[in-house]
């Protein structure tokens, strides 16, 4: 949120933030319903979002990592449209939005901030929906490892090995597949050498050809 803020607005913007609040795993950060009352900045752990189907199905929606916000499904209609839950123990700065927002009027560059924010958030759903209309089972799944290789080493973490924080099952909810299409999957990359895979751990051995899927 400070990126393109001068010191005196970085001030500003840490004097709103209320708390810092721990999630642990499993606990929901807010669930579908709640009132909207303030956005969310993942500080450490990881995050998924669900959403809940007529008849009960639920389907992840989302994996937040450290750095991500969280929250503007809230703005339109005061209530939050899905539920946030910790994949492991995980701590959120909390952002009153009244005091926000107020701040994006004074602050141009904290607006600006905001807009690139939403975009970012706008843009991860758009790019998932059109993976799941357009690649297949084993592209999906390539997709998403590349994609979290990615994100954590622009955060300064290894882009080789990472720890899956997902289940198999959310995997195949958030990838539109069956558990046992992305477990088959793995095992298959595994095989070929383009990962190692044990249990939630992973190892990308060869980027090449994964991207090549």
């Amino acid at each position: 949120m400070p990126e393109g803020l001068c010191a005196n607005d970085i001030a500003k913007l840490e004097n709103i933030i209320s708390a810092t609040r721990r999630v642990k795993r499993g606990e929901t950060l807010f669930r579908t319903g709640d009132r909207f009352d303030s956005l969310f900045a993942v500080r450490s752990g990881s995050i998924k979002t669900v959403v809940t189907h007529d008849g009960g199905r639920e389907q992840v929606t989302g994996l937040l990592l450290a750095g991500d916000a969280l929250g503007f499904e809230g703005i339109e209609e005061g209530v939050h449209t899905c539920d946030a839950i910790a994949l492991e123990d995980s701590s959120v700065c909390v952002v009153p939005y009244t005091l926000f927002e107020r701040m994006c009027r004074e602050t141009d560059a904290l607006q600006r901030r905001l807009h690139r924010m939403m975009s970012h958030a706008m843009n991860r759903e758009v790019n998932h929906v059109v993976r799941l209309g357009l690649l297949r089972a084993d592209e999906r799944v390539a997709r998403l490892l590349l994609d979290l290789s990615s994100r954590l080493s622009r955060r300064g973490y290894a882009s080789s090995e990472f720890t899956l924080r997902m289940t198999r099952d959310d995997m195949g909810s958030y990838l539109g597949m069956t558990l046992e299409t992305v477990s088959r999957t793995l095992s298959r990359f595994d095989k070929a050498g383009l990962i190692e895979a044990q249990g939630k751990f992973i190892r990308i051995r060869d980027f090449e050809a994964l991207r090549a899927v």
